[in-house]
């Protein structure tokens, strides 16, 4: 009872890597290694959390020590994602107000349903148990997803999560395992230079320093969510970089640009 068949992964299983950051706990590691293979996932990654794994990790995750062999261990999250073209962030915090744009979230069966007819690797990223992901993780994150939960008590035991998220990726299998030819998700090296030029931008445009997170959130989030195409993204480098290259005169010229507002005004 409970034993594995031979039968083949889902095509997903190596297009989506599960992430979980500084777990706390030996047992969440193992069902958490459980529930990937429950559902046809096998590409597990650990950062900051040593590579021995002790006997409760080995018994908690049952059938699936495939998983566990394989999962592969990094410093930091960077690192982690080096391969990946989108990279999607959990949480279960849900701020109002002024942090709403920061927070503006998927739900998991939202996500294979966008994905459908792209290729490319994705990784899902999951915080460490009580805390989740700082913000400083999730600025690192293309897109956020959230599972709805009770507001009462909405952060959810971080196994039960992978569960949930690996769930809705199984149950939309038939649209996900056949990626059609309409295009990829985009490469890791030309979002990076996405992510460089919209900082630029973020650090050049006039504005007042506390904005400048919330602008480069914003406008990174608002593309990504698009699932843009390469030959998309290469039009808004173009426009970013003549933009950057005009505020950089005008900073240099500063007598220019009050004239410029003053007319405007």
């Amino acid at each position: 009872m409970g034993e594995m068949l031979d039968v083949p992964f889902p095509k997903y299983s190596n297009r989506v890597s599960i992430i979980l950051v500084r777990p706390q706990f030996d047992g969440n590691i193992g069902a958490v290694a459980r529930s990937m293979m429950n559902f046809g996932f096998s590409d597990l990654r650990i950062v900051g959390r040593n590579s021995t794994w002790s006997e409760e990790v080995r018994n908690r995750a049952k059938h699936a020590q495939s998983v566990l062999d394989n999962a592969k261990f990094f410093d930091d999250i960077e690192s982690a994602v080096s391969d990946t073209s989108l990279v999607v962030g959990t949480s279960g915090k849900r701020e109002k107000g002024s942090k709403i744009s920061f927070r503006h979230f998927l739900e998991p069966e939202d996500l294979p349903e966008m994905l459908k007819d792209l290729e490319g690797k994705i990784s899902i990223v999951f915080g460490p148990e009580g805390k989740g992901l700082l913000n400083s993780e999730l600025r690192i994150c293309d897109l956020l997803i959230t599972i709805p939960t009770w507001p009462g008590y909405p952060i959810m035991n971080l196994s039960h999560a992978v569960t949930i998220i690996c769930y809705a990726w199984y149950k939309s299998r038939g649209s996900v395992t056949q990626p059609s030819s309409d295009g990829n998700l985009l490469s890791p090296e030309l979002k990076n230079v996405l992510r460089r030029e919209i900082n630029i931008l973020s650090e050049s445009i006039p504005t007042i320093d506390f904005r400048r997170s919330g602008i480069e959130e914003t406008l990174h989030r608002v593309i990504m969510r698009g699932l843009p195409k390469d030959d998309e993204i290469h039009r808004l480098l173009g426009v970013f970089h003549t933009t950057n290259i005009a505020f950089e005169y005008f900073a240099n010229n500063p007598e220019i640009w009050e004239e410029i507002i003053s007319d405007k005004s």
